[in-house]
């Protein structure tokens, strides 16, 4: 279990919760330091008792204008940093619409793919843009089917071993 708090509440979920949970920033950036105001980096986090990140969640990517690239850089810098990477992944309504969930989901794992070394600090986490604080949800089976299709695209494109072991989660 991990529970994802605002940054300046990581150190106060860190001394809250029981040790047993984990706790998450939610968001990092790609370097250590230098001039970024308003960044957090993987050091931070850790300094506040965090050990994990979510990276490339909906907001980041569609209103803050994340790209794969930039989301993969922060995804390497923080399993760099040792910290457990929640990465996410999902598509738009009209993404869904026009069939594209595959093509959308796998391109974002691939660049996520690229990324890592080690895949036993990471969670990849399906949320469905379209399915996030719109009162819409996902079905178990649409989730599943997305769950399945990934773990086939990590087998052909990963391992078998990151296949079988990685965790997908559903969020939205």
């Amino acid at each position: 279990v991990v529970c994802a708090a605002p940054s300046i509440y990581l150190d106060f979920a860190r001394s809250s919760l029981d040790p047993r949970i984990g706790v998450a920033a939610q968001n990092c950036y790609k370097v250590a330091k230098g001039a970024f105001t308003g960044e957090i980096s993987p050091a931070m986090i850790k300094d506040c008792g965090a050990d994990w990140v979510i990276l490339g969640h909906s907001e980041r990517r569609h209103v803050f204008g994340e790209g794969d690239e930039l989301i993969g850089q922060k995804v390497a810098h923080a399993l760099e940093s040792d910290l457990g990477v929640i990465a996410c992944i999902g598509e738009k309504l009209e993404e869904r619409e026009a069939g594209t969930t595959e093509e959308v989901v796998y391109a974002q794992t691939q660049v996520i793919a690229e990324n890592v070394k080690d895949w036993g600090k990471v969670v990849l986490a399906y949320e469905p843009v379209w399915a996030i604080g719109t009162g819409k949800t996902a079905s178990p089976e649409q989730a599943q089917e997305v769950h399945e299709k990934l773990r086939a695209w990590l087998r052909a494109n990963v391992s078998e071993d990151v296949a079988d072991s990685v965790r997908i989660i559903y969020g939205g």
